[in-house]
């Protein structure tokens, strides 16, 4: 019954206009960067956090959450139409949906593309709420010793599924956790790392870092690539034959299953949902030679695992604080702008705002269906604008946004600075995820550590004595271990390998 009563909430709260307005916003800015090249909801998000200043908690979190979302269903219908990919996830759904499109059969992958999408967001938001207050009352039972085992739990596993190099990852992780030192310590008062400038005392602001690292970055390298379009294929009949229908049912069931585990850990996410799911199917199929040629199940799977995995992303956020993907560390910093703690108290002391945007994402799910579909045609077009004219508005929309966090000229500079330092990631291989993990998981592991070595008055076994922190670090240890066993290893290579 408390159940019921929650989701009544939270319909009444999803419902109303306002909330209504932001989640149908959300969706379509969502959409049209996913259709975009280049762009992709972290750099989307990035620039928008200085918006969120001025709107309601629950307003500004529904539209982020709809940009999030929204950006796997518009990133599918790029891909394929003109076998251009607006979104990392996307990438993978090239390779057999551009292909049935060529064969004549756009409108049958689209389709199930859009469908797969919903079912698997829809699920993922079913997953939320069974899992939701059982994670909140076990997080409720956390001391500090407990969390900072947890996050030390979150900052490994993002290691080990970080796509690429692990030692980038960790050297990614653990600059983040440097940058996160800057400022003032809360116990002592003194000064780190400020090297004597004002504007540093409270640490670095989190909305131009991630402008910088996402928004500015992603600019400058999107320019260099020279993004060119092939010819847009038409659409004709939306409706798949009974056979794709028979093939995409399994695909999608097995994609949606795969994205909601994936999704859950921290530095998984849609990504390397689509590409694990993709590589499963291809392993699986009784005709493997058939995929790249236009299998109709390397499009349902991906894009089911895509969508699956956005959605239970919101559960350790939600529930912990605990960002599983650098979406959701963005996340985690609208909530902190908004004076919102991250973690199990949302549920007890903002219920109307929790699930209000639990609600807001099946509202958000039916929304993108409608949008998606019918709208295909204005989508494709949108694609004839050259990138040369996107990046100028983009880059003054980020200049912008930063001025407006204290109408200070130091954040700009802070976006300028920060987006040197992501090109140079990217020149260097290496992810900007780990290191924005590390950057919001740092600040709350070192406050929880201080914590719990007052508590036991300096003695480090407290985390081994309390049965909570001992799992989480024997956990710490087992991926460890897992991270440097060739096996692993050739495993993260096969989940990634079609996205070089």
């Amino acid at each position: 019954m408390d159940l019921l009563h929650n989701l009544a909430l939270g319909l009444g709260v999803a419902v109303s206009l306002q909330n209504l307005t932001y989640a149908l916003l959300g969706c379509m800015v969502g959409t049209l960067i996913g259709v975009l090249p280049g762009i992709g909801p972290v750099a989307t998000i990035a620039m928008l956090l200085p918006i969120t200043f001025h709107l309601p908690p629950t307003a500004s979190l529904i539209m982020l959450a709809g940009i999030y979302y929204g950006a796997q269903y518009g990133g599918s219908t790029t891909s394929i139409l003109v076998n251009l990919p607006g979104e990392a996830s996307s990438v993978v759904t090239c390779l057999d949906g551009y292909q049935m499109a060529r064969n004549g059969r756009a409108g049958a992958a689209l389709s199930i593309s859009a469908v797969g999408s919903f079912f698997a967001g829809t699920v993922g938001t079913i997953l939320i709420v069974l899992f939701a207050q059982p994670l909140t009352l076990m997080a409720q039972k956390f001391g500090p010793a407990d969390y900072c085992s947890l996050m030390a739990l979150g900052l490994i596993a993002a290691i080990v599924l970080a796509s690429g190099s692990v030692t980038k990852a960790i050297a990614m992780v653990f600059l983040g956790l440097l940058f996160g030192l800057v400022g003032t310590d809360v116990n002592t008062g003194a000064q780190r790392y400020t090297f004597d400038i004002p504007e540093l005392s409270d640490g670095i602001d989190f909305a131009p870092i991630a402008m910088g690292l996402f928004g500015i970055a992603e600019i400058v390298v999107n320019l260099e690539r020279h993004l060119t379009r092939t010819g847009a294929i038409k659409v004709s009949s939306l409706w798949p034959t009974s056979d794709e229908i028979r093939r995409a049912i399994p695909a999608v069931l097995r994609g949606t299953t795969l994205g909601s585990v994936l999704g859950v850990l921290p530095g998984g996410g849609p990504t390397l949902g689509a590409f694990s799911a993709y590589t499963l199917e291809k392993k699986l199929s009784k005709t493997p030679q058939m995929f790249g040629k236009g299998a109709v199940e390397g499009v349902a799977a991906p894009e089911a695992a895509n969508n699956a995995a956005a959605q239970t992303s919101f559960i350790p956020m939600l529930t912990l604080g605990i960002p599983s993907n650098a979406v959701m560390a963005l996340m985690v910093g609208a909530m902190i702008i908004q004076g919102i703690q991250p973690g199990p108290e949302v549920m007890t002391k903002k219920p109307d705002l929790f699930w209000g945007m639990i609600v807001s994402m099946w509202i958000g799910n039916a929304m993108l269906v409608i949008i998606n579909l019918p709208m295909i045609g204005m989508w494709v077009k949108l694609l004839t604008v050259p990138y040369r004219f996107l990046a100028p508005a983009i880059l003054l929309f980020c200049c912008i946004g930063a001025y407006s966090l204290q109408n200070s000229t130091f954040h700009v500079m802070q976006v300028a600075v920060f987006g040197v330092l992501g090109y140079i990631f990217v020149r260097l291989g290496c992810e900007g995820a780990p290191f924005l993990l590390g950057l919001v998981l740092g600040p709350q592991m070192e406050e929880y550590f201080r914590r719990a070595m007052l508590l036991s008055r300096g003695d480090p076994m407290v985390f081994l004595e309390r049965p909570i922190s001992l799992g989480l670090l024997i956990a710490t240890a087992a991926l460890l271990v897992l991270m440097a066993l060739p096996s692993v290893k050739k495993a993260r290579e096969e989940a990634f390998q079609e996205e070089g």
